[in-house]
């Protein structure tokens, strides 16, 4: 005991021997009886991290005497730091709080988590941290389940168990496990800097699933390890643990929505409530109905504002607004979003066509998600302090090494030119931020609606280096809407800084030769290019269908996006059939994300409606129907890049096809550039993103395209019949034999191959 000593915790002790050098990680063991184990544990420990001088905190709730056996120990250890937390009975509450109370005393970020029964080989550890830092991960696991692992340690009722608990929590937290095979293991490590230490509250032992349930952006990864066995002691595993591992998937499980379902229970009470004041204002008061409706929304606002705030979200410490302040927001949301009600509601009816009872319904449970968004970040929003939110995932593209992109959000629309490198130096660099405004400058672009920070909101700093965008929490629910409506733009003009355009079209490469097809937004150009790659297998490679990129020496490079279809394209193409979840979604989203629905977000974005806002709201709930082309035609090959050989604008209408003089095509392709953006913010930060230190982007994106343009030839081809498809090959095989056709050529090459009906609900993406 002369080389312990008491520090100011109580119960903790800990060796003051020398270190050898710096301390890279710190090891927790949580033991209860293991006094026959560890002496070999430490033996090997010290020889399997000796290069990292780890230290091992012993979290202990024994009853015999293993920390009589850890204090002689540490005494004669010269390899490593030994610390005792020796817990009295009263604090003796489960391994899961053991391993938490070893994270919060830990001296280091890095912390291994194992048991102190051998059955975790130490010499697994110096893998696990080197794996950690060079992928720049959050969590490396060790795994039994992995390829790899191995399970011979366990008896056979053990292994049963093991696999069952797997299957059932990935059942039960698909997303949070979604590449973690083995989440019930004891051993791992963690940067304990990305973990909110005070949110972890383990019932039983399982604190690898709370760590990743309650902390779902970590960036994980697993290696497989070979499960020993025992060397002595008895397994703490019985049915008493197992009830409390039930217990602790129920709760992280239901502890998420239980304030939803609570928030619900209070709307529905409202709705009773109002009705029975406007009954009460309207029957025996003899007050005019309308105004009666004012006054009953009012009432059922109080009582629902009561509810929420001693029910829904009772628990809540350190509110960041007053009882005065929660009560006036929570007031003026509600008349808000009723006033909203009626517009979205006759929009869905006429606009859209959707039976009055189902917009009824739906704009209803639309409201009711909001306002819960809106009470939960808003009004009874804690107190939140940065150094213990987790760090977020990046996700980095390299687009033909010309941009690059680092985000904090997933891009679904670059998943082509997603890359496992770590980008250190973006040209586009997205981050999710509570408060976009709290990161303006003086020349910085901002875009807000009526929600702020609440709703559709980004701040944009460019330089001559960087474009850093920083979009609002609700953005980030919906990445198509975050790279549509920023990114993309961004993308256009940071493109033409760099000598580049990015053009509105398709393109399609013949040996090498491009063909580019350009068209108004809605004209059919996908359902162009699904039929061309049909007819023309192994010959039309695929470059892009909805942006292709231009250099000046007239050589386009690729642009793969994911295709937005319909059900009515996918018949149309007969291409491939898609599960039936997604077939059975696909008309809602064809329906919300058709011509019509952009039509109506346009005009309440004209008449004043938070038009961004909503639409990234609905676009998280209902995601628009995207799909790369070779889930489409199977057997599709990419290119990267070809040679611009001709130049198409299809059209709808009396067939004619005509040759498009030199001022005209670069007219037509430049305009078409900017028909591609024109839903909200774009039209509001227009101007500020084409502006570069006083020059306007948009000439020298001219000069871009004219260079790229200059002699090749361009064909406007116009059809009644949607058959364009037919006549592009010939396009670029046969343009110096016959580069236009005759009438009885076209009438016989334009024969029916689409109605009108078969398009009437073309692709949004077009």
């Amino acid at each position: 005991m002369d080389n312990l000593q008491r520090t100011s915790t109580p119960f903790v002790q800990q060796s003051v021997l020398p270190l050898a050098g710096p301390v890279s990680f710190s090891i927790v063991v949580p033991t209860r009886n293991e006094s026959g184990n560890i002496a070999t544990l430490l033996k090997r420990v010290g020889a399997a991290c000796k290069s990292q001088c780890s230290e091992i905190i012993f979290v202990d709730d024994s009853t015999d005497n293993t920390p009589e056996v850890i204090r002689k120990l540490a005494d004669q250890e010269t390899e490593i730091q030994v610390r005792l937390i020796a817990r009295p009975p009263e604090r003796r509450n489960g391994l899961g709080k053991a391993v938490v109370e070893g994270l919060k005393a830990a001296q280091n970020d890095y912390v291994v988590v194992m048991d102190g029964d051998l059955q975790h080989p130490p010499e697994v550890i110096t893998g696990l941290f080197d794996r950690i830092q060079k992928q720049d991960l959050d969590v490396m696991i060790a795994s039994r389940l992995a390829p790899g692992g191995s399970t011979d340690g366990l008896s056979l009722y053990r292994k049963f168990i093991s696999y069952s608990l797997a299957v059932v929590s990935h059942i039960v937290f698909p997303q949070s496990l979604h590449n973690v095979s083995d989440p019930m293991t004891g051993f791992f490590l963690v940067n304990r800097r990305q973990l909110n230490l005070d949110q972890l509250e383990p019932n039983g032992f399982k604190i690898l699933l709370e760590i990743l349930c309650k902390h779902p952006k970590l960036k994980v990864d697993e290696m497989p390890f070979e499960f020993g066995e025992r060397l002595s002691g008895e397994s703490k595993a019985n049915s008493s643990e197992m009830l409390l591992l039930f217990k602790q998937i129920f709760r992280l499980r239901f502890a998420a929505v239980a304030p939803v379902l609570q928030f619900l229970v209070v709307g529905l009470t409202g709705l009773v409530v109002n009705t029975a004041l406007m009954a009460l204002f309207t029957e025996y008061l003899q007050i005019h109905y309308l105004v009666s409706a004012l006054l009953a929304t009012q009432g059922s606002t109080l009582w629902n504002f009561l509810w929420t705030e001693k029910w829904v979200f009772k628990q809540r410490t350190g509110l960041q607004a007053p009882l005065v302040q929660r009560i006036s927001v929570f007031f003026v949301i509600n008349n808000i979003l009723l006033a909203l009600r009626s517009p979205l509601l006759a929009a869905m009816v006429s606009g859209l066509a959707v039976h009055y009872v189902v917009a009824n319904v739906s704009t209803l449970m639309f409201m009711t998600v909001l306002r819960y968004l809106l009470a939960d970040n808003l009004i009874w929003r804690t107190e939140r302090t940065t150094t213990t939110m987790p760090k977020a995932k990046l996700w980095y593209y390299d687009i033909h090494g010309i941009m690059k992109v680092r985000s904090e959000q997933r891009l679904p629309e670059l998943k082509y030119f997603l890359t496992d490198k770590p980008v250190e130096n973006p040209d586009i660099d997205v981050m999710i931020a509570m408060n976009p405004t709290a990161h303006k400058e003086k020349d910085s672009i901002v875009y807000e609606e009526m929600f702020k920070a609440l709703g559709f909101s980004i701040v944009i700093n460019r330089s001559d280096t960087v474009s850093k965008v920083y979009a609002s929490q609700l953005v980030k629910f919906s990445p198509h809407v975050l790279y549509t409506n920023v990114v993309e733009p961004l993308m256009r003009w940071g493109l033409v800084r760099k000598g580049y355009a990015l053009m509105h079209g398709a393109s399609i490469s013949f040996e090498g030769q491009s063909l580019f097809i350009t068209a108004q937004t809605d004209t059919g150009k996908t359902t162009t290019i699904l039929y061309t790659l049909q007819h023309n297998p192994g010959e039309a490679l695929f470059l892009s269908d909805d942006m292709t990129i231009f250099s000046e020496n007239g050589q386009v490079f690729n642009y793969p996006k994911p295709l937005t279809i319909s059900q009515h394209t996918l018949q149309a193409v007969g291409a491939a059939p898609l599960p039936l979840k997604k077939r059975l979604f696909l008309k809602v989203q064809s329906r919300l994300h058709s011509r019509g629905g952009r039509r109506v977000g346009m005009a309440m974005s004209e008449n004043g409606f938070p038009a961004a806002t909503l639409s990234a709201i609905v676009q998280a709930f209902v995601p628009p129907p995207k799909y790369m082309v070779d889930e489409l035609v199977p057997g599709t090959e990419y290119a990267k890049s070809a040679q611009l050989a001709h130049i198409v604008l299809i059209e709808r209408g009396p067939d004619m096809e005509t040759n498009i003089n030199d001022l005209d095509k670069a007219n037509i392709l430049v305009a078409n550039a900017e028909d591609a953006y024109g839903f909200p913010p774009y039209p509001a930060i227009a101007d500020q993103l084409s502006n570069w230190k006083g020059s306007d982007l948009h000439k020298a994106e001219r000069v871009v395209v004219e260079s790229a343009i200059e002699n090749i030839t361009a064909t406007h081809l116009r059809s009644s019949s949607y058959g364009w498809y037919k006549r592009l090959p010939y396009l670029v095989k046969q343009m110096q034999t016959k580069p236009i056709m005759s009438d009885q050529d076209l009438n016989r090459l334009f024969r029916p191959a689409l109605t009108e009906q078969d398009v009437k609900y073309t692709e949004s993406g077009d």
